[in-house]
């Protein structure tokens, strides 16, 4: 029997160079996946417990509008993975502008906020849940020139321990993990002379992942986990 047979997932961010791995290795465990991202349809995941579902996560009524469609579709969300995220900065605090700002917190911590706030009732009403999200090593140790990413990624980590907290009561877990520079496509083109040997594989993020969804994890709670690879 696989770790997550019989599980409903679901999985923002589901594409791309963190959240393919994630996607196939929630698959390989033996969930039923639906993938969200902006862009994104059936034909990116060749499998039969693969559901796509664009959809935009900006907005209240967005999230909530996904969320439902999935919980009426599969009539359950056993987990929900957040792994939406970006960076922007290359200047110093005092220089940067409120568009900056503005846009690191929207997708951030808006985008998890917003889809957390959706996926709790309907985890509470079935007394059982993971919730899980991927953050940023910068959130607890901040880098210069990128105070609005520092920031949002420091925010996300007190909105997911929050979460715990508060819903322990159901049996609902919450954890996030804290990658170092991950070894994706988009990380190598902007940093080419890198040693990417030094950098966290993606397919150990998506393994432990899978570990904190499952029911050997259930003790796990308001854990943040830091993965820095050889970048110590």
């Amino acid at each position: 029997m696989s770790q997550l047979d019989g599980k409903t997932a679901l999985i923002t961010g589901a594409k791309g160079g963190l959240g393919t791995h994630v996607t196939e290795a929630f698959l390989a465990a033996g969930a039923t996946v639906t993938g969200v991202s902006r862009s994104i349809s059936d034909s990116d995941f060749h499998h039969p417990r693969f559901h796509a579902m664009p959809a935009e996560l900006s907005s209240t009524d967005g999230a909530r509008a996904l969320v439902d469609a999935v919980a009426a579709k599969h009539e359950r969300i056993d987990i929900a993975v957040h792994l939406v995220g970006a960076w922007e900065g290359g200047r110093p605090a005092a220089e940067t502008d409120d568009e900056v700002l503005d846009r690191m917190l929207s997708v951030n911590l808006g985008s998890a906020f917003y889809l957390m706030r959706a996926v709790i009732p309907h985890m509470r009403r079935a007394a059982k849940g993971r919730i899980l999200a991927i953050g940023s090593r910068a959130a607890i140790e901040p880098i210069a020139k990128s105070a609005a990413y520092n920031a949002s990624k420091a925010a996300l980590v007190a909105l997911i321990r929050t979460l715990a907290k508060e819903n322990t009561d159901a049996g609902i877990t919450a954890n996030i993990v804290l990658p170092g520079t991950m070894d994706t496509p988009a990380n190598r083109k902007a940093m080419p002379r890198a040693n990417f040997s030094h950098w966290v594989r993606p397919a150990q993020i998506a393994s432990l992942l899978v570990h904190l969804a499952s029911d050997e994890a259930a003790d796990i709670n308001g854990a943040v986990i830091p993965v820095y690879g050889a970048e110590l």
